[in-house]
Order: C-alpha cells, then structure tokens, then sequence
C-alpha cells in the first residue's frame, strides 16, 4: 500500500461501506486508522503507523498476528482445497479439530457440531434444545431462560436470549418468548460480587421453580458477561446454574463465544467451576482470529435425542454453506498445537498478575468507578458521579472519546459504552501488556481531567 494515502482509503470506505455498530453521521468526520498488515500483537494502517491490538481484533486474536505456524498450515490446506460442503461429505480438518475439541472439552462434551459465527453457535444450542424437548416426550418444554446484560449476538434468535436493551429493543417484537434473571451486576447496585451472585441464583431458583415444565434451557455468558459491560460472576456461580438446572430438568447452555481459549485463564470458563454444560457455544478463539468459524459441542444425550428411525423425522435441519470448512478448521487446529507448543496457558498465571497490577493505575481518577477482571479480560467502568455511581449522558459519548486519544498514542480500543475494554491476544508480552494499560490510562485522564501525560 503506498503511503500518505489513509485520507484517500477513508473516503472510498465512506462511499460504500455500512460499518456494523456504527452512526454513519458521525463516522464522516473521523480519521479512522485503515489496516493494511499485522505482525504479533500490532496493527499497522496504510501510512505504516503501528498500534497495539489492545482488544484482540475483537476478542478473537490469540496467539498474535501473521503466526508462521497458522499461515503454514492454511497455506497448504489451501493447496488441497479451500471449501467442500459438509452435507453429505467431511473432510479430514473437520474431523480432526473435532476430535481435539472433545478431547480438550469439559467432560462428558462429545458431539460437535460446526457453523461459521458466534450468533450461530448459539443459535444451533438454541434449536437443538427446543428440538430435543419436543420429539423426547416434553414439547412443552419451549422457552428459554436468559440474563440481563447478556449478549450471544445479532440473530433474532440470539437477541431473544439477549438482554441489552440499546442492542435488542428495536426489534423486541421479533423476539420468541424469554424470561430474563437478573445478571450479577455489582457496582451499579452497590453491593459484593457474591451477594450479587447470590441475588442471581436466587432469582434463577425462582424462576425454574415456577416454569421449569416450559424451559427448553438457560443460557449464560460464564464468568464474565461480555458485550453487558465485563460484568463479572463470583466463584461457584456457573456451579449453581447447573445444579438448579439439573434439578429442575433444563439444558444449561454456555455462551463461550468469548470467555473460550484461554481468555479467563482456563481453556474454557466454566472449567474454572468444573462444571460441563448440555451445549457449550464457541467461536472468535476457535480459529485464532484467522477465519470465520464456531462450534456447538453437545453431550451424548442430547445427540442420541435425535436419533431414530427416518419416518421420526428426528433429523436436525439446520446447516451452513461454509460448515466445516476445511481451510478454516486447518488453521484452528494448528492454534491448538501453538496453546501446547508455547505452553500458552501455563503462562498465563503471571501475565495475568501482572495485569491486575498495572490496572490499578485507574483508581488514582475518581471517576474510575468500577475494575473488572477476570484473566486477560478486563472492563473499566467510567462514571460521571462517583458517589451515586451515575453514568455520564450517552450523548457525550465519553468512552469513544477515549478511545480516540489511545489510537493517538497508538493502541486499538474499543469501549462498550462508557466501560473502557482491555483484552489483549495471549501472546502478548509483559512489556506489550505495560504499554498497553499505560496508555489506557493516560487515554482516560487526558479524556475526564484533561490532563495531557508528559
């Protein structure tokens, strides 16, 4: 790409391009970076100016960018061939990446079933367990059980278990029926993280206790609520949702679309409980951040509900054109020889520490309200009053702000509203991991004190 030209790239996006999350209005005036390559953790834009890929190319990126080992092992899947359906036939990545999935899955996880996007996963755990019920003697069993703040994506499925009223409200009237439990959302209610957890559950009890004969399943974001704001859950939380579901006889389905590979410290979230849901939900770290690609493992129980004779029309009808890709599950399976090559999550425990740590810097500005964490994921919780824990106007769109000022100083943010988000690829390294928060952090007092770091 030739250099100086960012201005010209800029405006032929603006012609036809529609952004995703986007006022169109407003992206008119902004100088926004155009990426051309990547190297490890940093992006670099037409012009050649670097940054720090502080959210992991949205939550996706793992072992960094342009890893030799991945573009090897994608390069000669390409060779042999890039898609076959998977209706009818496989391929031998597929079978492959399936086998591992299994293999590193919370046990008792033992059928995989592929699509191409987080929204998807969940959709599919959605479907199979309403369909489940409903050839299995209980069609009664139809409605879902969702959280406030939760998000699992942007099909009208995926919203109808969804609870952010800024992403979902709109289109309400498309929705199938839901009944929402209350997050564990702490610092707004100005209570602890385990009386928030407890509240939850309590309110969950409740609510199987009483339609537990209608509910198909539950589905939750373990141990941190994503797209909600970094809302964390207390430790044993995920091990209450499933013994109230297995009491109350409803699939606990988990939403690892973010929290998988490695995020929160573990491989998968709910292992920091040990518990193994009926559907568990993945995508972005499947892949790496190289390719589309997601999937929905299931217990053999739920697998044997769809078998039968061709006349029980007990067939799951739902599929993809790129499901089972074989480029894509190529490249997957070689990040999953790079989490055993670079010993990734061995690792972990101390970039973590150091993490916390450095987020700390924060609190030395009052209107840092809130700090969660949880593993390489963390949410900084901006607030106009701190005393009554009073968000600042959505029009003065404080959390953009910042991160406008940390691309000035080099590193990719993105806040969900006024909560700023760090979550940087694994691979990073500690000194990355430094810079990165130092420059959140002088991004955000520039931002709320207008005080320019020398």
């Amino acid at each position: 790409m030739p250099s100086g030209k960012s201005e010209s790239w800029r405006a032929r996006d603006r012609k036809v391009l529609w952004h995703p999350f986007t006022q169109h209005a407003l992206w008119e005036s902004e100088d926004f970076p155009v990426i051309a390559s990547a190297k490890g953790c940093t992006l670099v834009d037409v012009d050649g100016k670097e940054y720090l890929d502080g959210v992991s190319s949205l939550w996706c990126n793992v072992h960094g960018h342009a890893r030799k080992e991945i573009n090897a092992a994608m390069k000669r899947q390409l060779d042999r061939v890039a898609h076959a359906t998977f209706l009818g036939l496989s391929n031998p990545p597929a079978i492959e990446l399936a086998e591992r999935l299994v293999e590193i899955a919370p046990k008792g996880l033992t059928r995989v079933f592929y699509s191409d996007n987080g929204s998807t996963a969940v959709e599919v755990a959605c479907k199979m367990a309403f369909q489940y019920w409903r050839q299995n003697g209980k069609p009664a069993k139809a409605k879902f059980v969702g959280f406030e703040s939760g998000y699992h994506g942007d099909t009208v499925g995926t919203m109808s278990v969804g609870g952010i009223e800024l992403f979902h409200g709109t289109f309400r009237s498309m929705f199938f029926p839901t009944i929402k439990a209350p997050s564990t959302e702490a610092y707004r209610q100005g209570v602890t993280l385990e009386e928030s957890g407890k509240r939850s559950l309590e309110a969950v009890a409740s609510i199987l206790r009483t339609h537990h004969r209608e509910l198909a399943g539950l589905v939750v974001e373990p141990v941190v609520q994503g797209a909600g704001g970094m809302i964390t859950q207390p430790p044993g939380f995920v091990a209450g949702l499933r013994a109230l579901c297995d009491r109350y006889e409803v699939l606990l389905i988990a939403d690892e679309v973010m929290t998988g590979f490695g995020r929160t410290g573990k491989m998968f979230a709910v292992q920091h409980d040990g518990v193994t849901p009926d559907l568990l939900c993945l995508s972005k770290g499947i892949a790496a951040g190289y390719l589309p690609l997601a999937a929905t493992l299931a217990t053999e129980r739920i697998f044997e509900g769809f078998l039968g004779e061709l006349k029980d029309r007990r067939v799951f009808y739902h599929g993809h054109t790129y499901t089972g890709n074989p480029l894509a599950c190529a490249g997957a399976l070689a990040s999953l020889d790079l989490f055993r090559k670079d010993r990734v999550l061995e690792k972990l425990p101390k970039k973590i520490h150091l993490f916390g740590n450095l987020l700390q810097d924060f609190y030395s500005m009052d209107q840092v309200g809130d700090i969660r964490q949880i593993g390489l994921v963390a949410g900084v919780e901006l607030v106009a009053d701190p005393a009554a824990r009073a968000p600042f106007p959505y029009e003065a769109r404080t959390g953009h702000r910042v991160i406008l000022e940390a691309r000035k100083r080099g590193a990719i943010l993105r806040p969900l509203g006024d909560v700023i988000v760090l979550m940087p690829p694994l691979a990073i390294t500690e000194r990355e991991l430094t810079r990165l928060v130092r420059i959140a952090v002088d991004s955000v007092r520039t931002v709320l004190l207008g005080q320019h770091p020398a």
